[in-house]
């Protein structure tokens, strides 16, 4: 099974405690790294989690507060700082390059490196990154400020090749990519071995969503259906409804009900309020609606 992981690296609220950080996500697929937010102790976690600083080359920003993104020039810095030389892509609204375009230009003026500003637009899902193995697309969130989570899907694989019987048939090496996207094979003796003698289906494609910060919105239900993992803002307990309505986020329960109505295998609950010393009362309201969730955790790795 290849790699497909999502690194917890701050699952906290506005407020820093000594329990949680700053929202930080890593998304590692096949050893490819992909950074979903950057808040304040954002690369001390990449570092406590052993990740490598060189197999990052994409951040992607939910939105424009501080404990989402206050992290960057920190890290940008750092990299420089270890030699970096290839590009660092930062796919954002369109106000993040103004805003951190100055903060670059004076504090890391001699940056080895290109970074470089992606914007999309936060209130339309669509596609911001493809590469031959994975797309990410945004989801339009419901908060304060203009807010987009990500849809981290892996494209269809390649059936699995059957090794005895692609010994049995004594098929050319030439021949075993074809076979992989579906085609048969003739022996020379003219018999038609179908394809489904020499391979197994591959693995279902993993998908991996992320939802914070957001206040309960079903719109967001057709994009994440399925999905593998959904990682969904829980800041509130329902002791705080008016409060999560009033400030635009979700209580456990709302994230429970959106898991459940999106027919996704897990849920994760994070950017927990610091009004919450003990978070199991979120996770006892989630249970209650969706069982199969758990608390998100700084330095937690969940696998696909």
């Amino acid at each position: 099974m290849e790699r497909f992981e999502v690194n917890i690296l701050g699952c906290g609220s506005a407020l820093p405690t000594t329990k949680h950080s700053l929202s930080s996500q890593v998304v590692n697929l096949r050893d490819k790294l992909f950074m979903i937010d950057c808040g304040e102790a954002t690369q001390l976690q990449f570092r406590a989690m052993k990740l490598n600083f060189t197999r990052l080359n994409h951040i992607f920003i939910s939105h424009l507060h501080g404990d989402h993104c206050f992290g960057l020039p920190g890290l940008i810095s750092t990299l420089g700082l270890l030699g970096r030389t290839a590009e660092l892509h930062i796919h954002a609204q369109p106000n993040a390059e103004k805003v951190f375009s100055p903060l670059l230009d004076y504090f890391c003026k001699e940056l080895p490196y290109p970074v470089i500003f992606h914007a999309f637009d936060p209130k339309k899902n669509m596609l911001i990154f493809e590469d031959r193995t994975l797309k990410v697309s945004t989801i339009p969130l419901k908060h304060r400020v203009p807010t987009a989570g990500f849809l981290f899907e892996e494209k269809p694989k390649s059936a699995h090749i059957l090794r005895e019987m692609i010994d049995f048939y004594q098929v050319p090496f030439s021949q075993i990519n074809a076979i992989k996207d579906g085609a048969g094979f003739i022996t020379p003796d003219g018999q038609i071995i179908a394809n489904d003698r020499l391979t197994r289906p591959a693995d279902a494609p993993k998908k991996y969503a992320y939802c914070s910060d957001t206040a309960y919105t079903e719109k967001i239900i057709p994009i994440i259906e399925g999905v593998d993992l959904l990682y969904h803002e829980a800041t509130f307990g329902e002791n705080e409804r008016t409060r999560a309505k009033r400030t635009m986020h979700s209580t456990a329960r709302q994230a429970a009900e959106i898991a459940r109505a999106a027919n996704v295998k897990k849920l994760a609950l994070g950017h927990f309020s610091a009004r919450y010393p003990d978070e199991t009362v979120l996770l006892a309201e989630a249970q209650a609606i969706f069982p199969n969730t758990i608390l998100a955790n700084e330095r937690q790795s969940l696998k696909l």
